[in-house]
């Protein structure tokens, strides 16, 4: 039964990063006004707003103006859904587990804004550090120098990027490697770093071939970047383990 409660906590947690993810950009509340269409304005009714299910009932269009709902919205709530399972069985029930859950919602929000807008609001980027600072206080999981290369090694490398080469790496991109890193400590932030420039790298090239890009063309890093601090969390130990035996290093 904890499974399915953290499931339905996760697609309930989702809905509401998805009204974060639609008005943060627009600096709008999050809490006022109430949920409404953003087509025909229309405040929703509570069986509008059944999490995924209402989506798939109305079959993804607006109960009142018929215009069709972002698909980012069934999205995000089954993404956040099934990562609190699988965050719950990692973790157990632990300040540890609060501390992730925190993190990727976060993170939700960030990759989804910079999707959509090629933005990461710096608000963000401060409730993601003092939450790190905070967490990391109380769970005692990592060591003070854990916390600060795990800070600075991410936010070092991007700034160096962003610097020799302007325009491909945006002032977010660097913050969030930054406080991300914090989160995750050593050699963690470095894992989803690295973790990230390959999963951008990999979507670049096929985007390229499939036509859907040009080499000039931006592409938004916060998703990949957030791909990769899930992928650490769950087996970043392992992964670098690999690699470094790989290298003869280990």
């Amino acid at each position: 039964m904890m499974f399915f409660y953290f499931f339905v906590l996760g697609l309930i947690i989702g809905s509401f990063l998805n009204v974060c993810i639609y008005r943060m950009p627009r600096n709008e509340s999050a809490v006022f006004p109430s949920s409404h269409c953003p087509h025909c304005q229309t405040k929703l009714a509570p069986w509008d707003m059944v999490p995924l299910f209402s989506y798939l009932r109305l079959k993804g269009r607006c109960h009142y103006c018929k215009n069709p709902v972002s698909w980012r919205y069934p999205v995000v709530e089954l993404l956040t859904g099934l990562l609190f399972i699988a965050l719950y069985t990692y973790f157990g029930l632990n300040l540890l587990l609060v501390k992730y859950l925190t993190l990727i919602c976060l993170l939700m929000v960030i990759s989804f804004i910079d999707l959509e807008h090629y933005l990461i609001p710096d608000q963000l980027i401060l409730f993601i550090l003092g939450a790190g600072i905070i967490f990391n206080f109380f769970t005692q999981e990592l060591t003070i120098s854990s916390i600060l290369w795990g800070a600075l090694a991410p936010f070092g490398i991007m700034f160096l990027l962003a610097v020799l080469e302007p325009g491909g790496m945006g002032g977010g991109d660097v913050k969030l490697a930054g406080v991300t890193g914090l989160f995750l400590g050593w050699p963690g932030g470095i894992v989803a770093l690295l973790l990230g420039y390959i999963l951008a790298g990999g979507t670049g090239i096929i985007l390229l071939l499939l036509k859907r890009k040009k080499r000039k063309d931006p592409l938004p890093f916060a998703p990949f970047f957030a791909a990769g601090a899930f992928i650490n969390i769950f087996g970043g130990k392992i992964l670098l383990k690999w690699y470094l035996t790989l290298l003869g290093l280990s």
